[in-house]
């Protein structure tokens, strides 16, 4: 039998949780439905902006969309890898910042809309990022966040033949108990419940959550997945939420 521990001993290991964000090599899917429920949440709520946060925006492949929607506002674009040439290419005004570790170098009130896409569950302090996202959104502004959900559908499955939940992570160098084998150094994992009332704890109203599917599900099952995130976002593989500062 093959020792784990052999390959617990790379030659570079991340000695802190931002290192750990820079250097691993997390494959950046494209999403397009995930993008189009978020996009589709802020349409139908009406939103409007004309200075928008997008909160670890990656390569910026959002950005056209949120131009789109809410009728071109600026677009300023955060995170603190090499994306951020992608994103500035795309359109946003790119900033180097970890919310993890900072506060953000923004005055309050400066943005009418935060995007959070795919982030918090990284974080440790979920808390003090919600409290800083508050601070440089206006009042009566609006947070679009999404997330992984603990309690998808195939999570469900997974546990009732003790595998690990898809999402979760017990290692920062190689995946256990679970499919797959990419490590995105998740921290912290949502259910539909513990997402509504975590947001709404931190004074966040008229919280609406929907559903996105998963990119990662078998083909054979996406339609189902598809269904699920649509009709039942309990239990749909992606929570994706709008809510607004009062």
């Amino acid at each position: 039998m093959r020792d784990p521990a052999v390959e617990l001993e790379p030659a570079a290991v991340a000695r802190s949780q931002r290192e750990f964000y820079e250097v691993i090599d997390l494959v950046h899917n494209i999403e397009p439905e995930r993008t189009s429920v978020q996009l589709d949440l802020l349409r139908a709520a009406g939103v409007r902006a004309t200075c928008v946060l997008d909160l670890g925006c990656g390569e910026g492949r959002q950005v056209a969309g949120l131009r789109e929607v809410l009728d071109h506002p600026l677009v300023v674009g955060v995170d603190i890898g090499p994306t951020l040439v992608q994103a500035r290419r795309r359109g946003a005004a790119p900033v180097t910042a970890a919310i993890d570790e900072h506060t953000l170098p923004f005055r309050d009130a400066s943005f009418d809309v935060v995007v959070f896409s795919e982030v918090i569950e990284h974080l440790v302090d979920t808390d003090g990022v919600v409290e800083e996202i508050l601070r440089v959104l206006v009042s009566g502004g609006t947070l679009l966040i999404s997330t992984p959900n603990l309690s998808a559908w195939f999570n469900r499955l997974l546990l009732l033949i003790g595998v690990q939940p898809i999402f979760s992570e017990v290692s920062r160098r190689r995946v256990f108990g679970r499919p797959g084998s990419q490590v995105a150094g998740h921290l912290r994992l949502f259910t539909h419940r513990a997402f509504r009332e975590f947001l709404s704890a931190h004074g966040l109203v008229d919280v609406r959550i929907t559903g996105a599917p998963f990119h990662g599900v078998p083909r054979v099952a996406r339609w189902f997945d598809r269904v699920l995130a649509r009709h039942r976002p309990p239990m749909a593989a992606i929570l994706v939420a709008v809510a607004t500062k009062r």
